[in-house]
């Protein structure tokens, strides 16, 4: 199976030109990642490297000029960049999340508009939606919102054409949710992410200092009913999270493989030629590819129910959607496991000699710590618990 996994009736030559695509952006990413992890700041020339290789437009409409991939190809692309670098990674999913966040909340002309706007300037989308962060308040305007106040953790801002952005409404208690040029004036896009790990995320705190908001950018208004369609917003950035870590499971694999392999010295008490061929080695690793594996299955398995779920459009059942809730959360426990156990244990079977600073391996750990921080696993357990015991769907949240 190749890494796309392209439907069949998409065009071959098509699969063919977007594998090629993302064998040079790894091979570009990969090529600087570690010296760029150590030195954190706005990767600008890798952010045009992602731009020119017309990535940006996987999941947009065909229609209206994008390649019209579903989410579970979008995600093996993800994982595939996360191999290498993360941060980078998250960065290009994000963008994603944004194409995927104006379809699922915008109207249909909205997202016509907008998305074949994207397309033609190969515009990168930022996210300045974090819902918890209520500090950014929208005020009602005759002609639309106003925007005041600071938005934290906006993945990818910095170095955004645009963004989705939200503010808190007080009066309805409610979010207003639009998209915006992040060149609008009195946005300013603060480069403030001093994280240990995810050191390249560009995910700044975006500064609104009376932004005026039109009603045409408005994707979601005071009070919105809320569907379950609308809801899978937050089912679509689970599985980009647990994609992510997945991907940095799979690079720590794979570069352990590679020190057992040609660098690791077996031990003094070792009666194996090659470290390869120590049984202790042997176990120890068949242990790591056992958390892995199941991961992806999950995933993929996730993946592929989101996929039908969003084209069952508004007819999506509050019961379909629950399942997709039950099966991101099952996926993103087995990927948050396997990214902290692989990254953290794989030093036990390739040495001292792996912790030079010049190989750079710690930094798949200090990416899947920080990163794994954003929900608390446990709540993820709690919720396949109580719909195993209970029969009770995951309530729809920001984060669930």
């Amino acid at each position: 199976m190749s890494v796309l996994n392209i439907p069949a009736a998409q065009n071959a030559l098509h699969e063919a030109d977007i594998s090629s695509a993302l064998d040079k952006l790894v091979a570009q990413l990969a090529a600087t990642a570690v010296l760029r992890d150590q030195q954190g700041g706005h990767a600008a020339a890798e952010r045009q490297a992602i731009r020119a290789s017309g990535l940006l437009n996987l999941g947009t409409p065909r229609e209206w000029g994008g390649l019209g991939l579903p989410w579970s190809t979008v995600y093996r692309v993800v994982r595939k960049l996360a191999q290498v670098d993360s941060a980078l990674a998250h960065v290009f999913a994000f963008h994603h999340l944004q194409i995927a966040s104006i379809r699922l909340f915008g109207t249909a002309e909205q997202a016509e508009r907008l998305l074949k706007e994207t397309v033609a300037g190969n515009l990168f989308w930022g996210n300045a939606l974090n819902p918890l962060d209520k500090r950014s308040l929208a005020t009602e305007t005759p002609t639309g919102f106003v925007l005041h106040g600071d938005k934290s953790y906006c993945s990818g801002s910095v170095g955004s054409d645009r963004m989705v952005a939200s503010g808190w409404h007080e009066a309805s208690q409610s979010l207003v949710i639009a998209a915006l040029p992040t060149s609008r004036a009195g946005v300013t896009v603060v480069a403030d992410w001093d994280a240990f790990g995810q050191r390249q995320t560009d995910s700044g705190t975006v500064r609104f200092e009376q932004v005026k908001v039109g009603h045409d950018e408005v994707l979601t208004y005071p009070g919105t009913v809320v569907t379950p369609l609308r809801t899978l917003r937050t089912q679509v950035a689970q599985l980009v999270l647990t994609n992510l870590y997945l991907g940095i499971a799979q690079g720590a694999f794979e570069e352990a493989r590679t020190q057992i392999r040609h660098h690791t010295r077996p031990s003094m008490f070792s009666t194996a030629a090659t470290a390869s061929q120590d049984p202790y080695i042997q176990h120890r690793f068949a242990e790591l590819w056992l958390l892995l594996r199941p991961a992806l299955l999950l995933a993929d398995d996730a993946a592929q129910q989101l996929d039908r779920a969003l084209l069952q459009g508004q007819s999506l059942s509050a019961e379909q959607r629950g399942e997709v809730a039950i099966a991101v959360n099952e996926a993103k426990v087995l990927a948050h496991r396997a990214a902290m156990e692989v990254s953290s244990q794989f030093f036990e079977l390739t040495g001292a000699r792996a912790t030079s600073q010049k190989l750079g391996l710690d930094r798949f750990w200090r990416n899947a710590r920080v990163h794994t921080l954003h929900d608390p696993v446990d709540y993820k357990y709690r919720d396949i618990g109580r719909y195993l015991l209970d029969g009770q769907y995951p309530e729809p949240t920001s984060y669930s």
